[in-house]
């Protein structure tokens, strides 16, 4: 079976993107296109997590047939461990670095504040149901299927939704439905309030983020490498960001509430960036120390992104002295607090240019790990 070596630059790409957006230096500090939505709307940032969904479906495409060959036994095992595996991964993420300080001591983070939700959570839920659908369905129905669910999310905001206002923060009904099932300590409080933007009922329209993702990488597969595959993609990608564009004015792009047009639209723009380096590096050969750059990302997808959001938070248990507080008593900074504000922060009058200047740092950094397991041909998969 062929491999693309653009998937692996497009996948790697995604990832350092997201490091770069999750990572600022100062997230009081940061430019309008690396900052999410403040609710309907797309900016950059927004495109990160449905492209690696969409990069999730790609790589489905290239082992679904030896699932199929081997049959419902395997596949139902190795599905069902891997979900597993990807959801606990984020639980243990959300808990870590598992102790914090308290009054001078380091002490057990407990259990009760854990978070549930979250993007590895979800990434698990959508692979698990877009192998259901694409396993047992094929690529047609599972296409037909996925437009259903879409179809039906749209439904259900709208029959469940408060009336009037069912895309808004509170009027969205999975805000409601995830404080029915889970005490609001087990929820994200980014908005102010306990509302998961990976919560439950907008994980169902984010599960076809997976599945055209995977058509993608079936027709790249069964077409090969020829201008009709590339005319094709480009074609669908098309159609499914004008497509997205029209239900916009329905039903707002949002990614908080992960709207049915949201989908369309960015796996539309996911598939038309994917053509591109399909165009330039596999029918043009553009290959140079851009695609290598991102290429090592891609090829350690998991690991990366997981040690990205571990490490500062497991370097936020060293403690630097840092002055003292207005009550006299003393206030610390982690060696990544200190790099930021000693070293990035005064490079430039504009405190964005130091808060940008730290995520590229940490990009480089984290670059470095990647490229050296790559080297000496260690991939860590799940």
């Amino acid at each position: 079976m062929k491999r693309y070596y653009s998937l692996d630059v497009f996948r790697g790409a995604t990832v350092a993107l997201m490091i770069l957006v999750n990572n600022p230096g100062s997230w009081s500090h940061i430019y309008p296109p690396l900052q999410h939505a403040s609710w309907h709307g797309c900016t950059p940032t927004d495109l990160v997590f449905p492209f690696f969904l969409f990069a999730v479906g790609n790589a489905m495409a290239f082992v679904m047939p030896k699932l199929q060959e081997a049959g419902p036994a395997v596949f139902w095992r190795k599905v069902i461990k891997r979900t597993l595996l990807i959801f606990g991964i984020g639980l243990l993420l959300n808990w870590s670095p598992f102790v914090a300080w308290q009054q001078g001591a380091l002490t057990l983070k407990p259990l009760e504040n854990l978070r549930i939700f979250g993007v590895l959570q979800r990434i698990a839920l959508c692979y698990f149901f877009a192998s259901v659908l694409v396993f047992y369905l094929g690529p047609k129905k599972a296409f037909v299927a996925s437009g259903i669910i879409l179809l039906v999310y749209w439904y259900l905001c709208v029959q469940f939704g408060t009336p009037g206002d069912p895309y808004s923060l509170e009027g969205f009904f999975g805000t409601h439905l995830d404080r029915a099932l889970l005490p609001s300590s087990h929820l994200y409080k980014g908005e102010g309030v306990s509302f998961d933007p990976e919560g439950l009922a907008s994980t169902l329209p984010a599960i076809t983020q997976v599945v055209f993702g995977y058509l993608t990488g079936y027709t790249i597969l069964n077409k090969g490498k020829e201008f009709s595959m590339l005319s094709t993609l480009l074609l669908s990608g098309f159609l499914l960001l004008v497509t997205g564009w029209i239900w916009d004015t329905m039903f707002p792009i949002n990614k908080k509430i992960w709207t049915s047009s949201y989908v369309l639209y960015t796996s539309g723009l996911a598939m038309l960036t994917l053509s591109a380096m399909i165009y330039l590096i596999e029918f043009r050969g553009a290959k140079g120390g851009i695609t290598r750059f991102f290429d090592v990302f891609g090829k350690n997808p998991l690991f990366i992104f997981v040690l990205s959001g571990f490490l500062p938070r497991a370097l936020g248990l060293i403690r630097i002295p840092n002055g003292m507080k207005e009550d006299g008593t003393p206030k610390y900074q982690s060696p990544f607090n200190w790099f930021y504000e000693n070293v990035c922060a005064p490079i430039s009058d504009d405190p964005r240019n130091g808060s940008l200047l730290y995520a590229l740092v940490l990009i480089v950094f984290y670059w470095l790990i990647v490229y050296v397991l790559d080297k000496r041909k260690i991939y860590i998969r799940v």
